[in-house]
């Protein structure tokens, strides 16, 4: 499949112009709904409209705003990111998206128009905003909307993560066999490493999770699997700092190393 004619016309001059949850399980959203800030969220993309025609967007489309004025995102196909530039506040705060860039895949799935409607109403000025908590609208100067909704980050507790196993490229049919499950109550964390099942303590405290010694099974599995589940295991019986950022988990460890996982769907 390949993009339309007017998709790859309305995303080429764009890049022409310009070259967590933390502590016992609170969200980053949830933080950010108490200030009605649009910045350091994931919000998702829900529709844009363009010269009165409405385009629904993928589920994954989506954009961030950080702090230090920056902003990245994704089509539901492409990825973009763009300089932010965030003026006044409350009723009379405005954003402006420059420099903005976007690859340019080609993605069967996107809607007709979606794409080139939403890089011409985030990049053509200052957009207005109308933040409702967990609802946002920007509204251009010509009365262009992007309509966007406050989306969480999973919960660090009860969800299965599918780990990418450090070293590990992984074999087929065997996706997803690394996962850790963190259980707020018992305070353990268990699941299954590359080759063997794993049971450990866990107390997550100021975005720090202390594993305990980790008691496994006995399995052998081919070398490269338990070269694998040896880098996992130098996770446990020390602290790691753990960060969220929507269905990501980093986990980082004290000596640098750094594990990420996903949250199954």
């Amino acid at each position: 499949m390949t993009l339309t004619v007017a998709a790859v016309a309305a995303l080429a001059p764009l890049a022409a112009a310009c070259g967590s949850e933390k502590a016992d399980g609170g969200g980053s959203g949830s933080a950010a709904a108490a200030g009605e800030s649009i910045t350091g969220v994931r919000w998702s993309i829900d529709s844009v409209t363009v010269d009165g025609a409405t385009h629904r967007a993928p589920d994954t489309a989506h954009v961030r705003i950080d702090d230090g004025g920056e902003a990245a995102g994704s089509t539901g196909c492409n990825s973009f990111s763009a300089r932010a530039d965030i003026e006044g506040a409350g009723d009379d705060r405005r954003v402006r998206l420059s420099d903005a860039m976007f690859t340019e895949k080609a993605c069967a799935k996107t809607p007709a128009g979606f794409e080139k409607s939403l890089g011409r109403a985030l990049t053509t000025g200052s957009l207005t905003t109308e933040n409702e908590g967990e609802r946002l609208t920007l509204t251009t100067a010509d009365g262009d909307t992007v309509r966007l909704s406050r989306s969480e980050d999973a919960s660090l507790y009860g969800t299965k993560w599918v780990v990418d196993a450090p070293g590990h490229k992984g074999h087929k049919g065997d996706k997803g066999r690394a996962h850790l499950t963190f259980d707020r109550d018992a305070k353990t964390v268990s699941g299954r490493l590359p080759c063997n099942h794993v049971n450990a303590g866990a107390t997550v405290s100021d975005g720090r999770i202390t594993l305990g010694a980790p008691s496994t099974t006995r399995m052998m599995c081919e070398g490269s699997l338990m070269d694998a589940e040896k880098r996992l295991l130098g996770l446990f019986d020390g602290q790691v700092q753990y960060r969220i950022d929507h269905e990501t988990l980093t986990l980082t460890s004290e000596d640098g190393a750094t594990v990420r996982a996903v949250a199954e769907q």
